[in-house]
């Protein structure tokens, strides 16, 4: 029975079968109708068609533009590349043209000169020469070292051979020196100051190129040469004035020793006569200590400027004449006249009457102090529109070494067994000076001497 009803629902699955694959097929079959035979799907297939011939296109396009796009960028990122490397170049040549102007501009107003010297040709060549050459004098390119080296001072081209020859034998680094030259055609002489180092060497190390820098130092010269005659100067100033001090309390000490030791003695004088004696002494020693407190307030208060400068139209004769007076007492004790010498012309100048009777007087205190016998003259003349007034005299003159403007400087004495500040000539100098004069000198051992000053006539 089982066997039966097994056998019913297989028949009835067969038929369903049989009406289910009548089913499918009529489906199919519309389907393809649908799709292929009808407008619809003829249109849909077009588009389908069509869709996949784009996509292979662009399956084709991508295939083949991969590689130019990927040159494209690569043309692209090398150009970006020089672009940047075209605005370095462009940055780079701007800061050269810039440092370039810098630089002659530092050379310029440094006034100095590059150099370079090829080892190998034994040649110099000088470039951007900003130096103040008198004569607009050049050196050509690639002159020789010898023409060169021919335009110093023997003393300076030894120590500049030895140094460059040091240089471009690898012996040393760099150089530096100063040496004096003169310029062709030129009797002019200068120093310079000249700097060199190696620029390039060859693969030995041996060098093939010097490079350096010189420049002319005369003003640098003469402001070292003023500082050390400055500095002489100071030292012998300081020198000399120690022994004034020790001069003054020696000059001082010995007129006052006079004075009190004639003093005490004054009143145990025997007669009339001694007791003048004794007075004139007393009196003589009064007035050479009187003369050096005098030269020492003179000196100071030109120093200070306390003295004001008055010019006036004076008479000069009669100026002379009272130097001649104030001197009278002393010539006659010493036996030496004072003449005045005529003059071709009466002058009156307009300049300090008082300073110039000052200068006048130690002249006069002067060559009577040198001069055993003999005369004392005074005289004026006048050339060019100076006049000179002159005192001469005929003494023990003066040594060639000493008869100079050194013998107007302070503390300065010819002979250190008369007795004198060594201030006197000095402040007569000061005193020409501070009116546009000057003072000077003439002498001849054991002859004489003539001592001036010259001033200008208004």
């Amino acid at each position: 029975m089982y066997v039966l009803i097994y056998g019913a629902k297989v028949m009835r699955i067969k038929q369903k079968a049989k009406k289910n694959h009548f089913f499918l097929s009529f489906s199919i079959f519309f389907a393809y109708f649908c799709a292929n035979l009808s407008p619809i799907g003829m249109a849909y297939n077009v588009i389908l068609f069509a869709l996949q011939n784009l996509l292979r296109l662009d399956i084709m396009i991508w295939i083949a533009g991969i590689p130019l796009l990927v040159l494209a960028c690569m043309w692209l990122y090398h150009q970006i590349h020089q672009r940047n490397e075209l605005q370095k170049e462009l940055s780079m040549l701007s800061k050269v043209q810039r440092h370039s102007v810098e630089y002659d501009l530092v050379l310029k107003v440094m006034k100095l000169a590059i150099y370079r010297i090829d080892v190998q040709a034994q040649t110099i060549t000088f470039e951007s020469d900003f130096r103040d050459v008198i004569g607009s004098f050049h050196f050509s390119p690639n002159t020789p070292l010898e023409d060169f080296y021919e335009l110093m001072l023997p003393q300076s081209r030894v120590k500049i051979k030895k140094a460059l020859m040091d240089l471009m034998e690898g012996r040393t680094d760099e150089a530096h020196e100063q040496f004096e030259t003169r310029l062709p055609h030129s009797e002019q002489i200068h120093w310079e100051d000249a700097y060199a180092t190696i620029e390039k060497r060859d693969l030995h190390g041996n060098p093939l190129m010097i490079v350096g820098t010189v420049t002319f130092i005369d003003n640098q010269k003469s402001v070292e040469q003023a500082l050390i005659e400055a500095r002489n100067q100071a030292e012998e100033s300081d020198r000399l004035k120690s022994a004034f001090l020790t001069n003054m309390s020696h000059e001082i000490r010995t007129p006052l020793n006079a004075i009190v030791g004639f003093s005490d003695v004054l009143p145990m004088a025997q007669n009339d006569e001694e007791r003048g004696e004794l007075i004139n002494l007393i009196k003589q020693n009064n007035a050479h200590l009187l003369r050096l407190f005098d030269d020492m307030a003179n000196m100071s208060k030109l120093e200070a400027g306390d003295q004001a400068v008055r010019k006036q139209h004076f008479n000069l004769d009669q100026l002379l004449m009272d130097v001649v007076d104030k001197f009278a007492n002393k010539s006659r004790e010493t036996g030496i006249r004072i003449e005045i010498e005529p003059a071709t012309d009466v002058v009156q100048p307009f300049s300090d009457r008082n300073r110039l009777r000052e200068i006048l007087n130690q002249y006069v205190d002067n060559a009577l102090k040198f001069t055993d016998k003999g005369v004392v003259t005074i005289g004026y003349y006048v050339n060019n529109g100076l006049l000179r007034i002159w005192v001469r005299d005929t003494g023990k003159g003066i040594p060639d070494n000493h008869c100079n403007d050194h013998l107007f400087e302070r503390f300065v004495k010819v002979d250190e067994f008369f007795p004198g500040s060594g201030l006197g000539l000095s402040i007569c100098r000061s005193m020409a000076l501070s009116i546009g004069g000057k003072v000077g000198v003439e002498s001849k051992l054991n002859v004489g001497s003539l001592f001036w000053v010259e001033i200008p006539v208004e």
